[in-house]
């Protein structure tokens, strides 16, 4: 199997060696504007999220609690329609957060939904979001799931497996009462082969991993054989998917090329041309100030331009182009508050800050060895750096929130830390580990906040203890 080549160093935005801090700030309370969400600015010193003060957010909806830039979605999901222009089509991957907040608001920006499970399937649909307009995956779709799919009747269903196809051409059989008055439209999912330069876990197109179908063996001509021979399915395309945090093109490049040589073969054994091409999502965003993610329009411009020149080579007509952005969108709208606890120097290493939250609210850091940035929210403050490492409350010595921070030397209990960027996959994989609740997460806009994801309870956790 072939590899795409990368340059050595760190992987991007997940990223530094986990015993090399980076170099400390010229400047503590500054604010990448490539990190922050686009309404954050220093007023006093003090942060400001959409207009409004965090020492407010804090006091009255608590800590720690994830604070969402309304504005900042909106705008990021324009950007990327316009980067594609109307010949494409972008939708959002629910995965990277879900709430009927932000899926309303997306949507009525124009972006269609990606689910990957019956839940953000109801999610979906409970906000509104027109069934034609979502996508489901998943990798292990049950029946239930694809009955609710077909019976709503989503946009594209991506087919993941042969026992997949089996379930959909049995739903969709002439012998089935239920079966559609519309054929589903599918796309058929293919490992590409393609080794995406991200982390093991969140890279997707290589052979040895549990999506797709994999061109190599054969596997996914035989899919679409299959998909082609079910009378009950609509077969659309093809999509594939790299990995997450991708920084450059060389990656969607090489699976492009595949992918459209698939396409080639669909058509002399089939007579048919794919009529769309998904080439998921993955972008990168900035969590450190190393990090150093390709603007929107450029990103688009060079995708177009892969399949424009794959598909001329290939003598093959123009699929419409689907992407999925998540992170990309959510990622970094959303900021996590947290009081400070303790504070605990350690001789000649570093000292370590103590939240009130911890890898319950972001598991990132001790899953994939994430990286992020923080700031001192609640003042500002003139002292020298020292340089820091922000822990959780939970009983594991890998409850990391961030690994290497530089902060004020007067920080104090009870100042108030700001994470920049965990508004994708935080939320999502938050758990109630050490039976802790879940925190809230509140949407700011023009000065004003609301809850969309009300805060865990106690009584929440102890109603499913039936004991």
């Amino acid at each position: 199997m072939s590899r795409v080549a990368h340059p050595a160093g760190p992987r991007h935005g997940d990223v530094l060696p986990a015993d090399h801090p980076p170099t400390a700030p010229a400047d503590l309370n500054a604010l990448h504007p490539d990190i922050w969400p686009r309404g954050a600015r220093r007023s006093g010193g003090v942060l400001t999220l959409g207009g409004a003060d965090v020492r407010d957010l804090a006091g009255v909806f608590g800590s720690p609690l994830y604070v969402c830039d309304e504005d900042d979605v909106r705008s990021r999901c324009r950007d990327y329609l316009a980067a594609f222009g109307p010949q494409a089509r972008v939708f959002y991957a629910a995965k990277a957060f879900c709430s009927r907040a932000v899926l309303r608001w997306v949507s009525s920006e124009g972006l269609g939904i990606d689910v990957c499970t019956g839940g953000e399937l109801a999610v979906a649909l409970s906000a509104g979001v027109p069934a034609e307009q979502i996508t489901l995956h998943g990798n292990n779709k049950t029946l239930a799931e694809l009955t609710r799919a077909i019976s709503a009747g989503v946009g594209h269903i991506v087919i993941d497996s042969y026992e997949e196809i089996a379930r959909l051409a049995y739903l969709t059989g002439a012998g089935n009462p239920g079966v559609p008055a519309t054929r589903p439209r599918v796309l058929v999912r293919v490992t590409t082969g393609v080794e995406a330069h991200t982390h093991e876990f969140i890279a997707t197109a290589h052979d040895d991993q549990k999506f797709g179908f994999s061109l190599s063996s054969g596997a996914a001509d035989e899919a679409v054989r299959r998909v082609i021979g079910c009378p009950g399915l609509e077969f659309a395309g093809l999509h594939s998917h790299i990995g997450s945090q991708i920084f450059d093109e060389a990656g969607f490049e090489v699976a492009a090329h595949r992918v459209i040589e698939l396409a080639v073969r669909i058509r002399d054994e089939h007579g048919i041309e794919i009529a769309e091409l998904d080439l998921g999502g993955g972008f990168g965003i900035a969590y450190t100030d190393e990090d150093d993610p390709p603007e929107i329009k450029d990103l688009a411009q060079s995708l177009s331009r892969i399949v424009d020149v794959q598909c001329a080579v290939a003598g093959l007509a123009r699929p419409r182009l689907t992407v999925e952005p998540g992170r990309a969108i959510v990622g970094p709208s959303m900021v996590t508050l947290y009081t400070v606890g303790t504070i605990k120097p350690v001789d000649g290493l570093r000292t370590y800050v103590s939240v009130d939250g911890g890898m319950s609210d972001n598991i990132r850091t001790a899953l994939y060895d994430a990286s992020y940035t923080c700031a001192l929210a609640s003042r500002e403050s003139s002292a020298p750096a020292m340089l820091s490492r922000v822990v959780g409350r939970h009983c594991e010595s890998g409850d990391i929130v961030v690994r290497h921070a530089y902060l004020p030397a007067d920080l104090a209990p009870g100042d108030l830390l700001a994470v920049a960027a965990t508004g994708a996959y935080c939320r999502s994989l938050a758990s109630n580990y050490n039976h802790v609740p879940r925190p809230a997460v509140v949407a700011v806009t023009g000065g004003t906040a609301r809850v969309i994801v009300r805060r865990e309870t106690m009584d929440d956790l102890l109603a499913l203890d039936l004991g």
